[in-house]
């Protein structure tokens, strides 16, 4: 089946515009062509020569006996406009782009600019620039101009990087990885790694899918992507650079696209089960452990160690990287028992050296397959050093097959240093579905990676709130027209739409606060109303437990004197509940997003909250809530009662529709505080900013 990208990843014929037989990239591309077993038509193009490498070359493209389908050029950057011209003219559906597309003293617009543009009109898909090119091994096309392992083999990982050497540091030193698709997008001037991982995952051959990203130029497209991989129940392992600002900062020098704030992404991420790791080891090492063909069973890790000292760090590790181990039921534990050598502890992780005699080796196979038969297991390590020069024992393969032969279930022989892998048994028994992983730490990233993964696939999403469709609609049409709007009138605003919120009332004088207390009961607050006032308790805007006519006037009088204007006038809530906020903020590349946490007034010091991508379901939202750190004080705290975490999940998945269904209209939005109690959770402060094309 056809596929809109085959021009530039499956193409019927090839042009390399700089073919040389001297040293360098148009020699390179030609080798790797070559060596790849490329079986279209391919030609180079260069006056200087017949032909390259045995290939025919030609001195331009009106003399090429076809039109190519792709161009892939080889040339400095002050020849490279007239030649692409060349090619949009000779009706080139494709190209690659390898150099930076810097010239000195260049006009205005620049060369990119430029060159982005006509590949634009002229619908012509781009792979680059500033790359390195791609590897499409399962079809034998490898377009890319530097050297490589020549040992390539077609297998199940799809690894596309906005950084070229992201892409060699992890295919070209590991004989594990075994790739259908590798690509290095590069500045993506016409195609971005979301066009390449929405064709990867159109691969049938594809069983994981690598991101190494700087930025996302297309975040709706690359959404529709992460819903094909849910929908076809593939993993996408995902690092993202641009954590800290600095590195936001270089991401636009380098790749000319803006990094985004990381929370953003992170909520982006965790809405569509994307796994995340932290640098390039733990990706090559998590892309290796989604590729084994066995089926990750319910539970938590077993794993089975020849060390005390080393189970004691991997039970470290763990904690760090949040990978889970199996809680062992009493069948397994006595198994174990009958086992092991005595003195030996019947747990996991699990030390099984005991005297270390001549049936040390049945000991090992049998406790860990016995482990790997527990219900709460879902995948066995076997943690053992490798032997003198890196190279591995064989018998630890041998207690790798029996194991998995008798569950069915992953296993992972795993050492606790950096090993190599070019050993030939390491990449046999890998590519044989037994992955041999180098580093506790890394692997356990792989972990938790693949736990998250499955328990993702099993949340479920479905929301179950609804918006009044004619309130909505109302609140649509009154803030497009509106350049503000108030606390009193945000808080009616969400009660209406479904957000138990305190009620308040706007007074403008002492007769029109009388006339208002008088209908409420006492206490109550009173605060300062203006708009511009945006954080009323530090100007001494807001006054507590008011509990008398005569208390109240004199609050009055005295906000007057310090702020004068409009007040609100509120009831006090009083509750032992927890403070807790809920937030909209509009990020500018992936919209409107939510925070939930702890509020009151250390919301911004304690930042103990979290960002999700809404809409989303109270399941998530519980979620989120549960894995606040303070999370115990909503559990009840030194005798305190426990709060209604049920009713703030069920208000934070009605406000994130709210965020999305608002999102033309609201820039961003504060609810701070959110009292929540044992019985009761309601909005007690509201602020709300439009966008500016409002004002």
């Amino acid at each position: 089946m056809s596929h809109r990208l085959d021009p530039l990843l499956n193409p019927a014929s090839i042009a390399v515009v700089g073919a040389s037989t001297s040293a360098g990239v148009g020699s390179r591309l030609l080798k790797n062509l070559l060596h790849g077993g490329y079986e279209g038509n391919l030609y180079g193009i260069n006056p200087k020569y017949d032909q390259v490498l045995d290939v025919p070359c030609f001195p331009d493209f009106q003399s090429l006996p076809e039109p190519v389908e792709h161009a892939i050029f080889a040339v400095s950057d002050q020849r490279l406009e007239g030649l692409v011209d060349a090619a949009i003219e000779a009706g080139v559906r494709a190209m690659t782009i390898l150099s930076m597309l810097v010239i000195d003293d260049d006009s205005t617009p620049v060369l990119k600019d430029r060159l982005e543009a006509k590949l634009k009109d002229a619908n012509v898909l781009l792979c680059g620039a500033n790359g390195t090119g791609f590897f499409n091994i399962e079809k034998s096309v490898w377009a890319n101009g530097f050297d490589t392992r020549p040992n390539h083999q077609s297998g199940g990982i799809c690894l596309i990087s906005q950084s070229g050497s992201g892409l060699a540091g992890i295919i070209d030193c590991d004989e594990r990885i075994n790739l259908n698709l590798g690509v290095s997008s590069g500045q993506e001037l016409t195609t971005g790694a979301e066009d390449y991982l929405e064709y990867a995952l159109h691969q049938p051959s594809t069983r994981v899918v690598g991101l190494f990203l700087e930025t996302i130029r297309k975040p709706k497209v690359m959404i529709k992507a992460f819903e094909l991989a849910i929908e076809k129940r593939i993993p996408i392992v995902i690092l993202k650079t641009g954590k800290t600002a600095r590195s936001a900062e270089l991401t636009v020098s380098h790749s000319g696209g803006l990094s985004g704030e990381d929370d953003c992404y992170n909520a982006l991420f965790n809405k569509y089960g994307i796994q995340r790791v932290n640098d390039m080891d733990e990706l090559a090492t998590t892309l290796i452990m989604f590729a084994q063909p066995h089926q990750l069973a319910d539970g938590g890790m077993v794993a089975i160690l020849d060390s005390g000292g080393e189970r004691q760090l991997i039970i470290d590790l763990a904690e760090q990287q949040e990978a889970e181990f199996a809680e062992l039921s009493q069948d397994t534990v006595k198994n174990l028992a009958d086992i092991l050598d005595p003195g030996l502890p019947a747990v996991n992780p699990l030390d099984a050296w005991g005297r270390g005699l001549g049936d040390s080796d049945q000991i090992m196979i049998d406790s860990i397959t016995a482990m790997l038969m527990d219900p709460d297991a879902s995948m066995g390590a076997i943690v053992m050093d490798r032997g003198p020069i890196s190279k591995i024992y064989p018998e630890y393969i041998d207690f790798m097959k029996q194991a998995n032969e008798q569950s069915g279930k992953p296993i992972f022989l795993v050492s606790n240093r950096q090993g190599t892998g070019s050993d030939p048994l390491v990449a046999e028994s890998t590519h044989a579905g037994m992955p041999i992983i180098d580093g506790v730490y890394s692997f356990l990233a792989g972990v938790r990676c693949m736990h998250n993964f499955r328990d993702f696939l099993s949340t479920k999403g479905t929301i179950n709130e609804e918006l009044p469709r004619s309130i909505l609609e109302k609140y649509k049409q009154d803030l497009s027209e509106r350049s503000s709007i108030g606390e009193s009138e945000a808080l009616k605003m969400f009660a209406e739409l479904g957000i138990n919120s305190n009620e308040s009332h706007i007074v403008g004088d002492r007769d029109q606060l009388i006339d208002q207390s008088r209908s409420m009961q006492f206490p109550l607050v009173l605060k300062t109303a203006l708009e511009e006032v945006l954080h009323k308790s530090e100007l001494d805007g807001v006054f507590l437990a008011i509990n008398s006519e005569e208390q109240l006037l004199e609050s009055y009088d005295k906000l007057q004197q310090k702020l004068p204007g409009d007040a609100l006038l509120a009831p006090m809530i009083e509750s032992d509940g927890v403070e807790m906020i809920i937030g909209m903020t509009t990020d500018q590349q992936l919209g409107p997003m939510v925070t939930i946490g702890f509020g009151g007034y250390y919301a911004e010091a304690l930042k103990d909250a979290v960002t999700l991508m809404p809409p989303f379901s109270e399941e998530i939202a519980k979620k989120a809530i549960e894995s606040l750190e303070m999370k115990t004080l909503l559990e009840g705290y030194r005798g305190s009662d426990p709060v209604d975490i049920d009713a703030f999940a069920q208000m934070a998945s009605k406000f994130s529709l709210i965020a999305v269904k608002l999102k033309e209209q609201i820039c961003e939005i504060d609810i701070n505080p959110v009292i929540l109690g044992k019985d009761n959770c309601i909005a007690v402060d509201a602020l709300i900013s439009l966008h500016q094309q409002n004002n």
